[in-house]
């Protein structure tokens, strides 16, 4: 059970939604300039991809989890912990090291991310909207660890050989959010482990055709 029911839950999003207002958005065209990027890559567009991401992840462990989702939740520090550790795995591998390719090649690896971003920053909300919590009690895109992490599970597939170690959180979360979804009645939460589930099975599939002189940590 959770220690919070779900009009406690969607009240928190409104609230959290008006104090940040106008972030989302801003991790909206943050979002769309990492979709084009990836589409059309350009020089040092796989560092500027890892840096938005990394941007969400340390936004949503900081601002949401720790300063809002703590307080009717005392599992979120834990959560804001592992939101944080990502936000910087991903800056070393993309942003420092430059270990990144986003490339949206023409194959189902591709395009299926590329869908599965696409569903996060539109489908995702549309859901709610037609659910009857939209706009301010929704989770929005990019400010909510939920569409984010499917947006990461999306853009990681188009890379060409992803790094496991950026996979390990985002598929944790897709089990943790996917379970609460499930006990608070957030329908496009229920794609979270699809995403999670499905993407790392695509990402292990796609490692294994990767050529060898691909190969990263």
């Amino acid at each position: 059970m959770l220690p919070f029911s779900p009009d406690v839950f969607f009240a928190l999003f409104e609230h959290y939604n008006r104090a940040i207002w106008p972030a989302q958005i801003v991790a909206y065209l943050l979002g769309l300039a990492a979709l084009a990027l990836a589409w059309r890559p350009m020089g040092g567009a796989g560092r500027v991809i890892a840096a938005i991401l990394a941007l969400g992840w340390a936004w949503n462990g900081v601002v949401y989890h720790h300063l809002f989702f703590a307080t009717i939740n005392f599992w979120a520090d834990g959560f804001a912990a592992l939101f944080i550790v990502e936000a910087a795995l991903l800056l070393w591998t993309g942003l420092v090291r430059g270990r990144l390719a986003f490339r949206a090649g023409n194959d189902a690896f591709a395009w299926t991310g590329i869908a599965l971003a696409v569903f996060s920053m539109v489908v995702y909300p549309l859901i709610g909207w037609l659910l009857g919590h939209g706009w301010p009690r929704a989770p929005m895109f990019g400010v909510a660890p939920c569409p984010l992490t499917i947006f990461t599970m999306g853009l990681l597939l188009v890379d060409d050989r992803p790094p496991l170690h950026l996979v390990v959180i985002p598929v944790a979360w897709s089990l943790i959010g996917g379970t609460a979804a499930w006990f608070l009645g957030v329908a496009e939460d229920l794609a979270l482990p699809v995403a999670g589930i499905g993407g790392l099975v695509l990402i292990l599939l796609r490692r294994r055709r990767a050529p060898a002189s691909a190969a990263r940590a």
